[in-house]
């Protein structure tokens, strides 16, 4: 690594608000606030929206989306209908 031109990779505290969780990592990340943590030690603590803790798909409560293929839906739309000749009678 050439020195001078990456960021600084220093050990950063996570916290999601909406879940009142908290994750020690590494990361390029700053900010101005800081946290005490269980070690003792203080850390910049940066405030996310959503983590794995909060995010619907990580905790179960993600929508179904409906997995069902574009030709069953048009069978299941049309599929039952009469067929009609070029006339507009049913054949």
């Amino acid at each position: 690594m050439q020195q001078d031109k990456h960021p600084a990779y220093h050990p950063v505290v996570f916290r999601d608000r909406a879940a009142g969780y908290a994750f020690l990592t590494r990361s390029t990340a700053t900010s101005d606030q800081t946290i005490d943590w269980d070690d003792g030690q203080t850390y910049p603590v940066v405030d996310v929206e959503i983590s794995s803790e909060s995010h619907p798909f990580y905790t179960g409560k993600a929508r179904t989306v409906d997995s069902e293929g574009r030709i069953a839906r048009f069978e299941r739309r049309f599929g039952g209908r009469e067929q009609t000749s070029g006339d507009g009678t049913p054949s």
